[in-house]
């Protein structure tokens, strides 16, 4: 049974279920809605047979109605051939056999696990619809159009394209433990983790309403008036950025001298003016990524230093170094593993995808975008239509988007919590 056909249709059909690892919610996570009144829950059902009874050569789908190709003869059995073709639809039927079966599923999988039994049931219910549909089509003389060959040729490119992406993934794979050794002894710091206390002082003041000016009645003021407040409120803006500056330094002054780093942190924000609790201030479990790196040089530190006042747009930073300890190997394996595969697959990739170049006429297709500005690969959007724009981040609290991606495997990092929910 020829399935190359059958791939670039059914996979739209099959794949939905084949998200990865914990992108689905988990167990016990999620609330269940209570069911209708006069609907009773469904119980769950025995597990799935084992497919292992079944013999490769059983069948385990037959479709009536749909005769099966019809095999190459010779001109002596054209006689016969005309016979069986001269029979009804319902005289006739399809018998798939396990073997065939788990052959099309196997064609249709995405990645190395197989359909599970959800998936497979879905295959075995749009099969016959599409063997029986299709045989239709031919008998109309659809495969011999020439938007069906094009359609062939281009569904050809993209099944050899992911064929292509699937075995240099298989490559990028092959990695020894000889190879992930010597990655961790070559890459020590990477390995490292921090527990951190971290002391935040926003750079500017929270100022009180102005209830004197809500008393008294609205009047327009003049364009002098207006420059001249404006003015007085940078001023005083500025004045309230410089103590907070100045604060900063005292404060770790204080630090060093072994103060106690929640109450410096209630200080900095009772300064500052925020009538909120302040943020917790230890940062548990901390990789050199967990930070920006504007705020590397914490992690240069030993256990029990503190860090010079780091500042930036959203504030000051005042860093003590709690602990610090390399993973052992065995506990970042399988991180260095998903390193060096993506590492070995960016490489074959590139090889790929440098091998070539492609001119557009811009009179046929128009002007190129402008970089950042085109969709992404597969015609995904760089944001979806509607989508609400991101706020800015309050003062405070550090922005959270500051810091990198931590690696595979590893938590974020602990970021100040909105201070109405500290962490």
């Amino acid at each position: 049974m020829r399935t190359s056909w059958l791939v670039c249709v059914l996979l739209g059909a099959v794949a939905w279920g084949q998200a990865p690892p914990g992108s689905a919610a988990q167990p016990g996570n999620t609330p269940q809605a209570p069911p209708p009144r006069g609907v009773q829950m469904q119980q769950p059902g025995p597990p799935p047979p084992s497919t292992d009874v079944v013999p490769e050569t059983a069948a385990v789908l037959t479709i009536h109605g749909v005769c099966p190709p019809a095999p190459k003869t010779s001109a002596a059995g054209a006689a016969k051939t005309a016979t069986a073709a001269a029979k009804k639809p319902a005289d006739c039927k399809t018998v798939i056999t396990r073997a065939e079966f788990e052959k099309i599923a196997k064609a249709l999988q995405q990645g190395p696990n197989a359909l599970n039994p959800q998936q497979r049931r879905q295959l075995a219910t749009v099969l016959p619809r599409f063997l029986a549909m299709s045989e239709a089509a031919k008998k109309q003389g659809l495969d011999k159009t020439e938007h069906f060959n094009e359609m062939v040729k281009f569904a050809k490119m993209q099944i050899l394209t992911q064929d292509l992406q699937r075995h240099l993934q298989e490559e990028a794979d092959k990695i020894t433990p000889a190879q992930i050794e010597e990655y961790y002894h070559k890459n020590p710091e990477a390995y490292q983790q921090f527990s951190l206390d971290r002391i935040f002082i926003p750079r500017y003041k929270q100022e009180p309403p102005d209830t004197k000016e809500g008393d008294k009645d609205e009047e327009k003021l003049t364009e002098e008036q207006q420059k001249a407040k404006e003015a007085a409120d940078k001023a005083k803006q500025e004045q309230g950025e410089q103590e907070l500056s100045k604060l900063a330094e005292t404060l770790r002054g204080r630090a060093a001298a072994s103060e106690d780093f929640a109450k410096l942190q209630k200080e900095a924000f009772e300064a500052a003016g925020m009538k909120m609790d302040s943020p917790t201030i230890n940062m548990p479990k901390l990789r050199r990524t967990g930070l920006p790196a504007s705020q590397a040089a914490v992690f240069d530190l030993n256990a029990g230093d503190i860090s010079q006042v780091i500042s930036d747009n959203s504030g000051h930073y005042i860093y003590r170094v709690v602990s610090k300890e390399t993973l052992p190997l065995d506990q970042v394996r399988e991180e260095i593993h998903n390193t060096l595969k993506n590492q070995n697959l960016k490489e074959l990739m590139d090889k790929y995808q440098n091998s070539y170049h492609a001119d557009t006429n811009e009179a046929y297709f128009g002007p190129a975008p402008a970089p950042g500005t085109g969709p992404r690969p597969g015609g995904m959007p760089m944001r979806p239509q509607g989508a609400p724009v991101p706020a800015p981040q309050s003062q405070a609290q550090p922005p959270a988007s500051s810091a990198p991606a931590q690696p595979a495997g590893q938590a974020a990092p602990a970021q100040p919590a909105p201070a109405a929910k500290p962490n």
